[in-house]
């Protein structure tokens, strides 16, 4: 459901309305009175003793949870902070750092892609709402099997199972332990996320669990809804991000990952061209 606020407006009427007219509940700096409210809360008085990511948190749902926090931040420290610039999103930032762009431009252009299809944050989104959709069919009486058949005929895949490369995901098992042990045992979504695993590990496609999965169903079973999973889910790259830009930094200029012409397949007519060695200021 849109939270936008309708007025029944449109057009210059619309504009109209809203010309030094911005109503909110959600926050503002009121300059000259000392005082910025979140959510009406005073965030110099009130919540200055939360962490980052609980001020996170409250920003994004209205709700304090210090638990759903620390969840957040041991998911992202297991399962996306990865320091290597072979992966998709870090090899932007480290494509950054070879160029000697800011960290700043660096890390939101590599953020802006981790919203990838195949393996980025719309997994774990897709994933989320595939766990809602599933769990609604099967409390009025549906066959998983069924509903995984229906799934994969509609989007030809399921999302948060399979990984390329190899088959086992190796963050799943340290995730859940971690779960634990802020407190947080196995939920309906994350029984449901591994009844799936299960019927698609026995089928012709073998298919095992991927972290995806595993973070659709906590968020799940804490009521997160697949919106703000990816709002959440913004930064959840960044420790990865900030070592691969660093490190391309401290390498020579322009030496991340050449690629010499003799192992290009090149087809198209043939031009001869000289090149100088070295690089000449």
């Amino acid at each position: 459901m849109s939270n936008q606020k309708n007025t029944g407006l449109k057009g210059s009427d619309l504009l109209a309305h809203f010309e030094d007219n911005w109503q909110t509940d959600i926050g503002a700096a009121i300059i000259g009175k000392e005082r910025i409210v979140l959510r009406g809360r005073d965030l110099l008085s009130e919540c200055r003793d939360f962490s980052w990511m609980e001020l996170m948190v409250f920003a994004i749902t209205g709700k304090e949870s210090p638990k759903l926090a620390r969840l957040l931040e041991g998911m992202w420290v297991i399962s996306t902070s990865f320091p290597d610039p072979r992966l998709w999103n870090n090899r932007v930032a480290a494509l950054g750092g070879t160029a000697r762009t800011t960290g700043a431009l660096a890390l939101s252009a590599a953020s802006a892609v981790s919203e990838a299809d195949a393996y980025g944050l719309r997994v774990t989104t897709r994933s989320i709402d595939m766990l809602f959709r599933f769990k609604r069919e099967l409390d009025a009486g549906g066959e998983l099997g069924e509903l995984i058949t229906q799934e994969f005929k509609q989007y030809r895949v399921v999302s948060g199972y399979g990984r390329p490369l190899v088959s086992k995901d190796e963050r799943v098992k340290p995730l859940l332990e971690f779960a634990k042990s802020i407190g947080l045992d196995p939920g309906p979504y994350v029984k449901l996320a591994f009844d799936i695993a299960d019927y698609l590990s026995n089928s012709r496609y073998r298919f095992q669990i991927n972290v995806s999965a595993v973070i659709a169903a906590l968020m799940a079973d804490e009521g997160v809804s697949p919106e703000n999973l990816s709002y959440f889910g913004i930064f959840a790259f960044i420790g990865g991000m900030y070592p691969c830009h660093i490190d391309a930094k401290n390498h020579p200029e322009g030496a991340l990952f050449p690629l010499s012409t003799s192992r290009i397949n090149y087809t198209g007519p043939h031009i001869h061209r000289t090149w100088n060695k070295g690089h000449q200021q």
